[in-house]
């Protein structure tokens, strides 16, 4: 049986982070952190090599622009790839996370049911 290939989850949250607006790196660590209540504490040693997997598939665009300090960010934008890739993801994950917590649901032992 072949097994499907998957979007790691890390990929799955910065192209939902880029749904919304171009950022740069430090940016989506922060609002990352933020959205997930600081479950994700994303290290930039994790984010970079992810952002450049997602740049050579396509789904994502870096550009660099001038920010009101005056120093010079590397942004990223969300390409129609991307966006794309964004949609069939996230379904996969809400099948799959749907699936889980009606096992763990039906668990006496964990009292849900």
């Amino acid at each position: 049986m072949a097994k499907k290939q998957t979007m790691d989850h890390a990929q799955l949250l910065v192209l939902s982070l880029l749904a919304g607006e171009d950022m740069y790196g430090y940016q989506m660590i922060v609002e990352l952190s933020r959205r997930s209540d600081h479950t994700f504490e994303m290290k930039e040693g994790t984010l970079y090599p992810v952002l450049h997997g997602l740049e050579r598939e396509g789904l994502v665009e870096a550009y660099q622009q001038e920010a009101p300090t005056g120093r010079v960010r590397k942004y990223y934008h969300l390409t129609r790839r991307g966006t794309a890739a964004l949609k069939e993801e996230a379904q996969a994950w809400q099948t799959y996370s749907g699936a889980v917590n009606a096992v763990l649901r039906a668990c006496p032992a964990l009292g849900l049911a």
